[in-house]
């Protein structure tokens, strides 16, 4: 029998494919579009780019080894989500994801938003709840929610231009969509 390609993940494999182009586009044609795929904090929301930022900043990378290091976890871990949850939530939670993040970096603080660090720490939890049966809280999401909040809890004592405020967001919206799509 001969083998064929699946499309098996359309919603993370077309999200991975979009993070490619965009920062392959702005490196290769010297276009600057990388910051309209940037949150830059602006709370001027007449400027409907700054409303798209809010949530395609999960699109845009600093350098190859933030792409790459982002879409080896979305890629080995959102297959699984995708097939758990459907594409539909899947994309629901990602676009959720991304616009929590932003408004809540927008209140709280000074800074911007680059990357789908965010997005990989939602996929990091979710998939710690794909055997999940009712009443039950698996020993996976605790153990993952201490090392995860640990994890980052150090790493924001230091100065690193990394927002482990997006990674706990992230984290936390995929505990509360795993706890609230539970079958």
């Amino acid at each position: 029998m001969p083998l064929s390609i699946k499309f098996n993940s359309p919603v993370i494999l077309s999200y991975a494919l979009i993070c490619v182009f965009v920062y392959y586009f702005d490196k290769l044609f010297g276009f600057s579009v990388m910051s309209s795929f940037t949150f830059l904090n602006d709370t001027n929301f007449a400027n409907p780019l700054n409303i798209f930022r809010l949530v395609s900043h999960i699109a845009g990378h600093i350098s190859t080894e933030h792409l790459m290091g982002n879409l080896t976890f979305i890629l080995l871990l959102g297959p699984i989500v995708e097939e758990r949850y459907g594409s539909q939530k899947t994309l629901s939670m990602i676009l959720i994801t991304a616009l929590i993040t932003a408004v809540l970096n927008l209140f709280l603080f000074n800074t911007g938003l680059i990357g789908a660090s965010g997005i990989v720490f939602m996929l990091i939890v979710l998939v710690s709840f794909t055997n999940v049966k009712s009443g039950q809280i698996p020993v996976t999401f605790i153990l993952v929610a201490i090392l995860f909040v640990g994890k980052e809890l150090l790493n924001s004592v230091w100065k690193d231009n990394i927002s482990q405020f997006a990674h706990i967001i992230g984290g936390v919206c995929g505990g509360l969509f795993g706890f609230l799509s539970r079958r």
